[in-house]
Order: C-alpha cells, then sequence, then structure tokens
C-alpha cells in the first residue's frame, strides 16, 4: 500500500496547520517527520490516518481517494508520546485488543500476541498488568499493540520522548529491525535531528506547517535544498556566516583570504557560508582552510563532548568537540575549518555547493550533527 498526500492544506480557525504539503510515502518505508515543536508533524500524521480532513488537497492508498474515509474504515495504528495502556488488562490483553474488536479468532490472537510480544522482547510479560512494568516495558506494549494488527500503516508521534538514553538507543535499533521485513509503511515524529538520521529511512523537514525537503535521510543531511533544511537539521544548528567573492578573494565576515581552488567556478558576488559545528577545529590544518579568531563566551560540556560558544566580528557561532576541553570565558584562540567542509548558499537561500568530502563521515553518531 503506498500513501499519497497530495497538495494537502489544514486550517483550523484562520491559523493554517498544514500548508500544500505533498508527499508519497512506499510500502515497507520507514518514514521521519522532522521538525521543532508545533512544525505540523503530529498534525500531518492524522490527516494521514484519517483523524482530521484536509481543507484542500487530496489523500490517496494505493491510488483509492481516502480523503474522506474515516479512521475507524482504515488499517492504521498510531502509539503516542505517553504510554496509552489499559490498566485492567493484561499486557496480553492490551496486545490482544484491536484483534478481539476485529473478531479475529482466539487461536489466532494467540499466535500473533505470543509473536509480536516476542519481537519486542516482552513474551515473558503476557501476565502482567502495566502498573507492574517499566517505562520502557509499558510502550513495548502499547508499540505491541499498534504492531499486533498488521496495519498498513503505523504512525509514531515521538513515542521514545519520555524514555531514558540507553533505552531509546535499544528501542530505536529494535524499530528499524521490526520494519526490515514488513510491507507496512511507518511514519514516526521526532523534534531530534539525531534521532532521524539513527533511524535512517527517509527524512521529510517540516517547518510551520511546510515540508521543506524531503528523501533518503543521508541525502537530504549531507546535500540540504537550501539554508533553511540546512538549520533544521542539525544540532546545534550549522553555523551561518556572510561571504563575499571579488577579484580572486573570498571576505567571509571580516577575514579576506584567497579563493580556494573548489570555489573558483563561483560567480563574483555575495553569499553565505555553512558550517557544521562539528568541523571547526582547534588545531592548524595543512590545507586549505578559513581561519577566524575568537572569543569564548562559554564552554558547555555534555558528557564526553564539549560545545564551545564563541563570537567573531559580533558573530555567534559554535563549535562541537569530542571529549571534555576547558576553557575561560573571553578565552582568545583560533578555530579552523577546511574550505572543502563549508556549504555555500546565494543569498535567497538556495544551496550553490555541498561539501564534495561530507559524504565520508558516517552518519547516526551525536558527532556528525
Amino acid at each position: 500500500m503506498s500513501l499519497q498526500l497530495d497538495n494537502v492544506t489544514l486550517s483550523v480557525r484562520g491559523e493554517t496547520y498544514i500548508s500544500d504539503a505533498s508527499l508519497t510515502l512506499e510500502p515497507g518505508s520507514f518514514n521521519v517527520l522532522l521538525g521543532h515543536t508545533l512544525a505540523g508533524k503530529t498534525t500531518l500524521m492524522r490527516l494521514m490516518a484519517g483523524l482530521d480532513r484536509p481543507d484542500h488537497g487530496r489523500v490517496y492508498l494505493d491510488g483509492r481517494d481516502v480523503t474522506h474515509l474515516p479512521v475507524r474504515q482504515r488499517n492504521v495504528s498510531m502509539v503516542y508520546q505517553q504510554f496509552i495502556n489499559y490498566p485492567t488488562l493484561t499486557v496480553f490483553d492490551n496486545i490482544a485488543s484491536p484483534l478481539k474488536q476485529a473478531r479475529v479468532a482466539r487461536q489466532e490472537i494467540t499466535r500473533r500476541v505470543e509473536e509480536t510480544a516476542a519481537m519486542l522482547g516482552i513474551q515473558h510479560l503476557l501476565g502482567r498488568y502495566p502498573q507492574e512494568l517499566s517505562g520502557g516495558q509499558q510502550q513495548r506494549t502499547a508499540m505491541a499493540r499498534a504492531l499486533v494488527k498488521d496495519a498498513e500503516l503505523v504512525l509514531f508521534d515521538e513515542p521514545l520522548v519520555n524514555l531514558d538514553y540507553k533505552l531509546r538507543e535499544a528501542l530505536r535499533v529494535e524499530m528499524r529491525k521490526l520494519f526490515e521485513s514488513r510491507n507496512t509503511i511507518a511514519v514516526y515524529a521526532t523534534t531530534e535531528p539525531a534521532e532521524a538520521l539513527a533511524l535512517g529511512g527517509t527524512t521529510t523537514l517540516l517547518h510551520q506547517g511546510r515540508i521543506v525537503q524531503s528523501g533518503p535521510s543521508d541525502e537530504v543531511y549531507r546535500h540540504p535544498r537550501n539554508r533553511e533544511a540546512a538549520t533544521l537539521f542539525g544540532e546545534p544548528p550549522i553555523n551561518l556566516m556572510p561571504m563575499t567573492i571579488q577579484g580572486g578573494e573570498c571576505r567571509i565576515a571580516d577575514q579576506r583570504q584567497a579563493l580556494p581552488e573548489i570555489w573558483r567556478s563561483l560567480s563574483e558576488g555575495d553569499y553565505q557560508v555553512g558550517i557544521r559545528p562539528h568541523h571547526w577545529s582547534l588545531r592548524p590544518l595543512s590545507e586549505a582552510a578559513l581561519r577566524l579568531p575568537a572569543v569564548v563566551r562559554v564552554a558547555e560540556i555534555s558528557g564526553s563532548e564539549t560545545f564551545l560558544h564563541l563570537a567573531h566580528d559580533r558573530i555567534d557561532l559554535v563549535a562541537h568537540l569530542i571529549g571534555i576541553h576547558e576553557f575561560g570565558v573571553d578565552q582568545a584562540l583560533d578555530v579552523q575549518v577546511p574550505f572543502r567542509q563549508l556549504f555555500v548558499f546565494e543569498p535567497g537561500g538556495d544551496l550553490v555547493l555541498s561539501p564534495p568530502s561530507s559524504r565520508s563521515t558516517s552518519p547516526g553518531v551525536r558527532g556528525d550533527l
């Protein structure tokens, strides 16, 4: 079953929630909706499910117009942030509830519940009640209930946000495996770029109800269509600095340097360059590089990483360093980044040039954002 949104728009009390969204999702695909809070992710999933109807546009399942078909007539499951389980039912009966409503034979219910519970590692918990489970076990139960009915479309609305870090990492890996052998369309909403890369599949960037870019997660991250997409897909966001090319030189902020060979095809004029925080280096580089004097505003240590907040020529910058590094406030230092690692955007925001070597960096870990 394929799912297609064709120029879908939804407004509530005069406020546009989704604006002219077009998207096609294929059977067996894992699809991530990435955007800030209130970007429109949940609303878009409700339109996919049939919980809401668009003001304009159409929704198609396998080429059939289901725009006005209610959710109860669609084969859809949804998993929410909160652990929504029936407190008076055992784990077995919670998982089995949609099959019982569909009047599936008892023997088939038992087989499918046990099979799904085993996939999620909760087969030993089938006799327990939700209040006897940990948070992760409760969420696995909710996920099992969504998966057991073999829905054609499964929607996950930030299902792991309330779990601890280690458990989230484990469940992400399990979710990818769960859908590798299914012909189901999975849609997963998140606010975290690292989670989108870790889950893989395709990523659709949403901002203020608009689809900014959609495609394979790795491609969208490495080759953003424009400045907006590059800013959305990164945490911390990409650093942006003004640049002018003239007379064989480039001036980035207040620094003049010879125009690097890889930019010789660019016309003279104004641009913006984008620098991913993890591409900054504090060590001298032997290759052609942008070199900037900067002043430390704050060094934020998070686990085994340091987020270094800097200022240069009244421009705020962020560098992401692996390891624990201590710096003093207002400490002066030089930061460098290879020209080959810079994104170049035209004044209107469209991408002109992306780093040709960025493919060599393995995505999906914190240091690649």
